[in-house]
This record gives C-alpha cells, structure tokens and sequence, in this order.
C-alpha cells in the first residue's frame, strides 16, 4: 500500500497536467473503468477532503473503501445510495451548491438530459464561489461511450492488454481518452498501474 502510494505521489502530477478539468463545471466520465478514473480524481484531493458519491439504491455493485484505498484515502468518502436517479441529481446539485465538498460523483445508467446537465453547472459555480481554495468539480458516470448534453469535457477509460514492467511482472494498463472538451482536441494515452502516462496512444 505504501508503495502504491508513494507512486501515485511521483506520478499524478503528469495525470493532472493530462486530466485537465475546469472547476465549477460538471465533467462526464464514461467506459467500463469509469469508476477507476473518479478514484483518481479523488486522489488529487487533500486526505480525508469529503467526496459525495452517489451510487444507484438498486444496484447490486457497491463502492468499497478498501478498493478505493488502492488509489486515494476513503477518509472523507461519503457513499449514498438515493432510490431514483432523480433524486440522486437533485442531491448531486444540493452538494454541489453548498461547496461543503470539493467533488461530488453521481453514478447513473444512462446520459442525463441537458436540462438536468445545466442545472448542475449552475450548482457546481455557485458552490465554487464558496470555496476559498476554489476546487469543485461535478463529475457524471454513464456507461459505454456516454453522450452527456452540456458536459464541459468527456473521457473515457477501458482497461486494455496487460504489458511487462520492468521488474518483468504483468501490469495491468488503461486506455484513457478525451472524447469531448470546449478548448481541447480529442486525444487518447496508455496509463500504467503507476498512473504513468504514454502520450499518443
């Protein structure tokens, strides 16, 4: 763990630099490991800063802290589980606009419409008008390749064919890629169990 931890020190900084999210805006990110890229995102964030997660009340898969401790600190993580996706986007905006936290992820089974989407945007610059560090970021999870109306940027994340490290061990390895960004082209890299990053992909 500490090691895991100790790469993830060296290395988000080149995630960050490729990871570029305005805040105050509602980001989307979708693929099967969107999941994975909302954890890395959590990284970023001081220890033990609150997160708000909601998650499906009717879905059989859960958010386990221990899988979540892989990449960043379960400390500040706040799961909730609302019956409706309704209610789970007007409690995504409740959090966004107070700015009580500095991310809040909201797990859905399909795109949001724009109104929803705007709604959001709104919340998330009011709730980044009261934060002194001026850190919120409203981020969307929808599967396949998404299709979020409005978002401010789209990415997408599948895991891909393992490769040898150095120490010639088997590395699981990540396709990331930039679908969608208002003042970014669309790109793709390969991203290591280190956070690593190969531009070009």
């Amino acid at each position: 763990m500490q090691n895991r931890a100790h790469q993830l020190a060296i290395s988000s900084e080149r995630l960050a630099d490729i990871l570029q999210l305005q805040p105050g805006r509602a980001h989307e990110f979708c693929g099967p490991a969107r999941r994975t890229l909302a954890v890395w995102l959590m990284a970023r964030l001081p220890m033990g800063a609150p997160v708000i997660w909601l998650r499906p009340g009717w879905s059989a898969e859960h958010l386990h802290p221990q899988g979540v401790a892989e990449w960043a600190s379960p400390a500040g993580l706040i799961v909730l589980s609302p019956p409706r996706e309704a209610e789970a986007l007007g409690c995504a905006e409740e959090a966004l606009r107070s700015g009580a936290v500095a991310l809040v992820v909201i797990e859905l089974s399909s795109p949001p419409a724009l109104t929803p989407l705007r709604r959001l945007h709104l919340a998330a610059e009011a709730g980044l008008a009261r934060r002194a560090d001026r850190q919120l970021w409203g981020v969307v999870l929808t599967p396949e390749q998404g299709d979020a109306p409005g978002v401010e940027s789209r990415w997408h994340l599948a895991p891909c064919d393992a490769r040898a490290s150095t120490q010639s061990q088997i590395s699981p390895i990540w396709r990331l890629e930039r679908l969608r960004a208002r003042m970014a082209p669309k790109a793709a890299w390969h991203v290591t169990t280190s956070l690593d990053v190969t531009t070009n992909a």
